[in-house]
């Protein structure tokens, strides 16, 4: 990491951008006290979601949205939260 006075940074900012874009992070620097951080943006360059990539790999049961016991739903409603 580069630290760089605010000072030296007006003329060859295009050049810090530069660098920064390349993957360095760089101080920035006013009096010798560090005042921000100049560095790359995270890349979106993902690949693009292919949908139905587990189709046929997962079973799901008929009875999945079925509604839950009475005794398990009694479970999640008693306690320090639910007098």
């Amino acid at each position: 990491m580069q630290t760089v006075s605010i000072h030296v940074t007006m003329t060859p900012l295009s050049r810090l951008v530069d660098q920064a874009a390349a993957g360095e992070e760089i101080i920035i620097a006013k009096a010798g006290k560090p005042i921000c951080r100049l560095m790359p943006l995270a890349r979106e360059s993902r690949e693009p979601r292919t949908l139905g990539i587990l189709t046929g790999k997962l079973d799901v049961p008929d009875s999945f949205d079925d509604p839950l016991p009475d005794e398990l739903i009694d479970r999640f409603y008693k306690g320090p939260i639910f007098p």
